[in-house]
């Protein structure tokens, strides 16, 4: 005669059942949203070369009267804004690229970093701001992006990147101080790498959309550049407390012909898009 198993169904505690329900119903949280960076607004920049015009200032700005005769017009470049993810910042960029009054317009390119990035838009001459410049900025609203710390979450991957300048501005402390101070000074990343040392130091506020060449073509212009010894001694004029080193440390890495934005102003978005990937 065959034998017949018999199944016994397994018999569950109270503490199994108890777990296999929890482990059922309970799912993990979901992701948290990103930085939203739909492209809001769209500038336009036109850059332009004058090799003949160098001034002792490397923030001085191409007035009327000195307009340069000879430029030499690099193209321009078209920028997507991420006014949701910084709202306070990507509206003054905005009303510096529009305005009669106060305006990127004529503003050198007084920074270059090859392969990494350009410093652009600074206002007024010197470290200071004149009384002229610095009574329009002071209508500009106060930047609150600036102590938002979900600001500063944009990485600079790649080239193309737009930046509020702040780690990287040559602005005293007793400047900054200001109650009418207004920081409107900008970089863009050149490329082909990313610059990661300008993560979490200054807000990334929107991309390149088009004229990555002309960003490229910035870049490759040649810089001045301090010998070995003058660095040196830099150092130690700064190890001294001697604030010259810093003013010195100023003329580093400007380019040695005028490159400035010759134009600027607003293209209307009808509706607003994601932003696009960049090579």
């Amino acid at each position: 005669m065959a034998s017949s198993s018999i199944l016994i169904p397994p018999i569950l505690s109270r503490r199994n059942l108890l777990l296999s329900t929890t482990i059922a119903t309970v799912s993990p949280p979901p992701p948290s949203p990103g930085p939203d960076i739909t492209i809001t607004d769209r500038v336009f920049l036109d850059f332009s070369l004058c090799p003949t015009y160098f001034r002792s200032d490397p923030y001085a700005t191409l007035s009327s009267t000195t307009t340069c005769s000879d430029s030499t017009p690099l193209g321009r470049v078209v920028l997507g804004l991420y006014g949701r993810h910084v709202p306070f910042t990507v509206p003054t960029f905005k009303r510096m690229c529009t305005s009669s009054s106060t305006s990127y317009k004529n503003t050198p390119v007084h920074k270059i970093f090859p392969g990494q990035y350009f410093l652009a838009g600074r206002q007024g001459e010197g470290r200071r701001y004149s009384a002229e410049v610095g009574s329009l900025l002071r209508d500009l609203p106060r930047n609150t992006d600036v102590v938002n710390s979900k600001a500063f979450s944009l990485p600079h991957a790649r080239a193309g990147v737009v930046s509020l300048c702040l780690s990287e501005n040559d602005d005293d402390d007793e400047t900054r101080l200001d109650p009418d101070y207004r920081n409107v000074e900008f970089l863009i990343t050149t490329g082909p790498g990313p610059c990661p040392q300008l993560d979490g130091g200054n807000i990334v506020f929107g991309t390149v959309l088009q004229g990555l060449d002309v960003v490229t073509s910035i870049s490759s212009i040649p810089t001045y550049k301090p010998s070995d010894n003058i660095r040196q001694f830099n150092d130690f004029a700064e190890f001294l407390g001697d604030e010259r080193a810093q003013n010195a440390r100023s003329l580093w890495n400007r380019p040695l012909k005028a490159v400035y934005i010759s134009g600027c102003g607003e293209l209307k978005v009808t509706n607003p898009s994601l932003s696009p990937t960049l090579p």
